[in-house]
C-alpha cells in the first residue's frame, strides 16, 4: 500500500471509528450532490443527452463503419473522427455516471433502480452502434498509425491508442462484440446489481441496538472501542451472511464461470 493510500485509508477508519463511538444516525450522514451533472432524475438534460447521443452514434455509424481501417495513414482524419468518438464518450459517461451514483446511493429506493436500469439498457443500445469504431481502429497497420501519429492532432490520443491496440489480440468479431456486449446486461450486470440490491436490504439484529440495523452502520460497530459491541456486530454479521450463502455462492460461481466463457472465446 503507498503512502498516500495508507493515509486515506486511516482516515476513512478514523471516520468509521468515531461515527460508530459517537452512535450517528447513517441517514443524517452527508449524500453526493449530484447536481453538477443534473439537477435529478427527471431533469430534460437527461433525454436530451440520450437523444442526442443515439443520434450521434447513427452519424459515426454511417459516416466512418467500413472506412475507419482504410484511413491508415491520414491523421488529421483519424483525429476527426476520434474527437466525434470522444465527445459522444462523454456524454454517455456522464449519463452513465449519473445514473449508477443516484442508484448506488439508495439501491432500496425501487424509482431509482428503474430509472438506473432504463439509463443502461438505453446506453447499451447506443453502444452497440457504436462498437465497430475501436474495433476497425484495431485493424489500422502498426506502421500507418505510426506515420498517422506524427500529426499533432492525433498525436494526444496516443495514449488511449496504445491501450487500446493491447486489446487486439483479444477482440473477436463484431457480431460476437455486439452479442457480448447486450447479453452483459442479462448476465455478469444482472449479477452484480443482484449481488448489490441483496447486500443493500439485509437487515443484522446487533445485541443492544434498539432496532435491525442495515449493512453500513453493522459493519461500522465491527471498530467500535467495545469489545461486546464488536462481538455483538460480528455475530449478527456472521448470521444474516450464513444465511444468504447460498445465493452468494450462486452469484459467484455465476460470475466465475461468465469470466471464463469471456476468457475462453477471447
Amino acid at each position: 500500500m503507498s503512502r498516500a493510500s495508507a493515509d486515506i485509508f486511516d482516515s476513512v477508519t478514523q471516520a468509521a471509528e468515531g461515527n460508530a463511538a459517537q452512535g450517528l444516525d447513517p441517514a443524517s450522514m452527508p449524500e453526493w450532490d449530484l447536481s453538477d451533472l443534473y439537477a435529478g432524475p427527471q431533469a430534460p438534460e437527461i433525454k436530451a443527452d440520450i437523444d442526442a447521443s443515439a443520434g450521434g452514434a447513427k452519424r459515426l455509424l454511417q459516416t466512418y463503419q467500413g472506412k475507419l481501417a482504410g484511413l491508415g495513414r491520414d491523421g488529421a482524419a483519424l483525429a476527426t473522427a476520434i474527437a466525434a468518438y470522444e465527445g459522444l464518450s462523454e456524454t454517455m459517461g456522464k449519463l452513465g455516471s449519473y445514473a449508477g451514483l443516484l442508484f448506488y446511493g439508495n439501491m432500496s429506493d425501487p424509482e431509482r433502480a428503474k430509472f438506473y436500469g432504463d439509463v443502461q439498457e438505453r446506453l447499451t443500445a447506443i453502444a452497440g452502434d457504436l462498437l465497430f469504431f475501436e474495433l476497425e481502429l484495431n485493424q489500422i497497420a502498426d506502421a500507418d498509425l505510426a506515420h498517422a501519429l506524427t500529426t499533432p492532432a492525433l498525436a494526444r490520443y496516443r495514449p488511449w491508442l496504445d491501450d487500446l491496440r493491447k486489446e487486439k489480440p483479444y477482440q473477436l468479431e463484431e457480431k460476437l462484440e455486439k452479442l457480448f456486449l447486450e447479453k452483459g446486461m442479462t448476465s455478469r450486470a444482472a449479477f452484480d446489481r443482484l449481488f448489490n440490491e441483496t447486500m443493500s436490504s439485509l437487515k443484522f439484529d446487533v445485541a443492544g441496538e434498539p432496532q435491525p440495523l442495515s449493512l453500513e452502520p453493522a459493519l461500522n460497530l465491527l471498530m467500535h472501542p467495545d469489545r461486546q459491541k464488536r462481538k455483538a456486530a460480528s455475530e449478527a454479521a456472521a448470521k444474516v451472511f450464513k444465511d444468504n450463502v447460498r445465493l452468494f455462492t450462486l452469484i459467484t460461481n455465476t460470475l466465475a464461470k461468465d469470466k471464463e466463457i469471456s476468457d475462453r472465446w477471447r
